[in-house]
């Protein structure tokens, strides 16, 4: 049995949104379409909710009406959270098009600094995971992006080490989450499941070995269902 990664370390979690027919992105991932054909569309449930709003910085988060609980899912899901891990092709480059690489195909462009602005989302140290190093990138808000060369293990010690006693979040890309279920990393896995088809893209349960998914909370709404499963693997 592999020693699971529980208090007073925390867990490893990963909270994703994905499609009914379990893709995180749609075909056709380019620099101005990163989330590909109809990607957008898993995301659209956030985007109502106050916890977004509040998160983004409004003075006045407001959630449409009847987001309460898609609201509540993310303030459960964050509250914990010390620090995130994320692939290269999350930070800034993915789906065979290159945003935040350098001149030279084994370098970074030193003036990317992610999707997501000045401040974005995390607030807490981000490890990113790459064969390319770069100094640490920090921004507004708290969110420091560190770039890791030594793999998914090394970046989980970064990872913990900043934590402290809270959760790792695996922010994604899918690519990133299958590694960590595959090397049996995952403690929880709280899917959002938005009633949206893609038909082909990024899927994220794929070549992810001998995995039990054991569904411990369940919260429905008229925008997405969240599931959370505890993760184990064949040898657990």
């Amino acid at each position: 049995m592999r020693e699971r990664y529980v208090t007073p370390m925390g867990l490893v979690t990963c909270q994703i949104s994905i499609s009914l027919d379990g893709f995180t992105a749609g075909l056709h991932q380019s620099r101005d379409n990163p989330l590909g054909d109809g990607g957008l569309r898993l995301h659209q449930w956030i985007f109502a909710t106050e916890s977004w709003n509040r998160r983004q910085g409004n003075p006045n988060p407001v959630g449409q009406p009847g987001t309460d609980a898609d609201s509540a899912v993310i303030d459960e899901a964050t509250a914990n959270v010390g620090a995130y891990i994320m692939g290269r092709h999350m930070f800034g480059e993915g789906g065979g098009y290159a945003a935040g690489r350098g001149v030279e195909p084994d370098t970074w462009d030193e003036t990317w600094t992610g999707w997501w602005g000045e401040n974005p989302p995390y607030h807490v140290p981000v490890f990113v995971l790459t064969h390319y190093p770069r100094e640490p990138l920090t921004m507004q808000g708290g969110t420091t992006f560190n770039f890791v060369t030594g793999g998914a293990e090394e970046a989980l010690a970064q990872a913990r080490a900043a934590a402290g006693d809270r959760d790792v979040s695996i922010a994604g890309g899918a690519a990133t989450v299958q590694q960590f279920l595959r090397a049996g990393l995952l403690d929880e896995l709280y899917l959002h499941i938005a009633p949206v088809l893609l038909g082909g893209g990024e899927r994220l349960l794929e070549n992810v070995g001998d995995l039990r998914l054991e569904p411990i909370k369940v919260v429905a709404s008229p925008a997405v269902t969240h599931i959370k499963y505890r993760v184990s693997n064949g040898s657990d």
